[in-house]
Protein backbone atom coordinates (compact mmCIF):
# COMPACT_ATOMS: atom_id res chain seq x y z
CA UNK A 1 0.00 0.00 0.00
CA UNK A 2 1.56 3.28 -0.55
CA UNK A 3 0.67 6.35 0.98
CA UNK A 4 -0.49 9.65 -0.67
CA UNK A 5 -0.06 13.29 -0.56
CA UNK A 6 -1.80 16.14 -1.17
CA UNK A 7 0.39 19.18 -1.86
CA UNK A 8 -1.25 22.82 -1.53
CA UNK A 9 -1.72 23.13 -5.61
CA UNK A 10 -4.55 20.42 -4.85
CA UNK A 11 -2.33 17.88 -7.20
CA UNK A 12 -1.66 14.04 -5.83
CA UNK A 13 1.71 12.90 -5.77
CA UNK A 14 2.48 9.20 -4.73
CA UNK A 15 5.75 9.00 -2.17
CA UNK A 16 7.66 6.28 -3.86
CA UNK A 17 11.18 4.94 -1.93
CA UNK A 18 14.22 6.42 -3.36
CA UNK A 19 12.49 8.87 -5.46
CA UNK A 20 12.38 13.17 -4.73
CA UNK A 21 9.20 14.80 -4.34
CA UNK A 22 10.69 18.25 -5.33
CA UNK A 23 11.53 19.07 -8.84
CA UNK A 24 14.38 21.56 -9.50
CA UNK A 25 14.56 23.66 -12.63
CA UNK A 26 17.61 24.11 -13.94
CA UNK A 27 19.05 27.72 -14.10
CA UNK A 28 21.64 29.05 -16.42
CA UNK A 29 23.50 32.36 -17.35
CA UNK A 30 22.61 34.09 -20.62
CA UNK A 31 24.64 35.10 -22.87
CA UNK A 32 25.15 38.51 -22.20
CA UNK A 33 25.96 37.40 -18.48
CA UNK A 34 28.79 35.31 -19.64
CA UNK A 35 30.18 37.69 -21.68
CA UNK A 36 30.42 40.47 -18.85
CA UNK A 37 31.65 37.73 -16.63
CA UNK A 38 34.45 36.82 -18.71
CA UNK A 39 35.36 40.13 -19.97
CA UNK A 40 35.79 41.37 -16.31
CA UNK A 41 37.82 38.26 -15.33
CA UNK A 42 40.24 38.71 -18.19
CA UNK A 43 40.45 42.36 -17.42
CA UNK A 44 41.36 41.79 -13.53
CA UNK A 45 43.89 39.21 -14.89
CA UNK A 46 45.16 41.72 -16.91
CA UNK A 47 45.49 43.79 -14.10
CA UNK A 48 47.37 41.87 -12.12
CA UNK A 49 49.97 40.98 -14.67
CA UNK A 50 50.60 45.02 -15.42
CA UNK A 51 51.04 45.69 -11.80
CA UNK A 52 52.94 42.26 -11.35
CA UNK A 53 55.58 43.22 -14.46
CA UNK A 54 56.12 46.78 -13.09
CA UNK A 55 56.99 45.28 -9.50
CA UNK A 56 59.62 43.07 -11.80
CA UNK A 57 60.21 46.17 -13.61
CA UNK A 58 61.34 48.51 -10.10
CA UNK A 59 63.25 45.55 -8.85
CA UNK A 60 65.11 46.05 -12.13
CA UNK A 61 66.33 49.83 -11.62
CA UNK A 62 67.10 48.57 -7.92
CA UNK A 63 69.35 46.43 -9.09
CA UNK A 64 71.20 48.66 -11.73
CA UNK A 65 71.36 51.37 -9.41
CA UNK A 66 73.10 49.20 -6.69
CA UNK A 67 75.25 47.08 -9.48
CA UNK A 68 76.82 51.00 -10.80
CA UNK A 69 77.61 52.14 -6.76
CA UNK A 70 79.49 48.38 -6.73
CA UNK A 71 81.54 49.26 -9.23
CA UNK A 72 81.94 52.78 -8.15
CA UNK A 73 83.44 51.43 -4.87
CA UNK A 74 85.25 49.16 -6.44
CA UNK A 75 87.18 51.89 -8.99
CA UNK A 76 87.63 54.11 -5.29
CA UNK A 77 88.91 50.41 -4.26
CA UNK A 78 91.27 50.25 -7.11
CA UNK A 79 92.37 53.79 -6.62
CA UNK A 80 93.28 54.05 -2.84
CA UNK A 81 95.30 50.23 -3.37
CA UNK A 82 97.57 52.50 -5.51
CA UNK A 83 97.84 55.45 -3.62
CA UNK A 84 98.73 52.95 -0.74
CA UNK A 85 101.24 50.88 -2.62
CA UNK A 86 103.04 54.36 -3.84
CA UNK A 87 102.58 55.49 -0.34
CA UNK A 88 104.53 52.84 1.00
CA UNK A 89 106.90 52.66 -1.57
CA UNK A 90 107.68 56.26 -0.49
CA UNK A 91 108.17 55.36 3.49
CA UNK A 92 110.54 52.75 2.12
CA UNK A 93 112.28 54.81 0.20
CA UNK A 94 113.12 57.11 3.03
CA UNK A 95 113.84 54.55 5.48
CA UNK A 96 116.38 52.55 2.97
CA UNK A 97 119.86 52.52 3.76
CA UNK A 98 120.56 54.46 0.32
CA UNK A 99 118.22 56.91 1.48
CA UNK A 100 120.24 57.63 4.24
CA UNK A 101 123.72 58.10 2.87
CA UNK A 102 122.31 60.21 0.22
CA UNK A 103 123.04 64.25 0.52
CA UNK A 104 120.20 66.76 0.15
CA UNK A 105 119.58 68.56 -3.14
CA UNK A 106 120.99 72.01 -3.04
CA UNK A 107 119.94 74.87 -5.85
CA UNK A 108 123.89 75.79 -7.10
CA UNK A 109 122.33 78.05 -9.61
CA UNK A 110 120.36 78.85 -12.71
CA UNK A 111 121.72 79.07 -16.41
CA UNK A 112 120.75 82.21 -18.03
CA UNK A 113 121.95 83.42 -21.45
Amino acid sequence: MQDQFITRRATTTTFVRNRNTVRHTKRSLGSISQIVIVSMLTLVFGLIYVAEGSKATSFDYEISSVESEISEMNAKKDDLAVEKARLNSVAAAKNSTVATTMEDATVTGYVTE
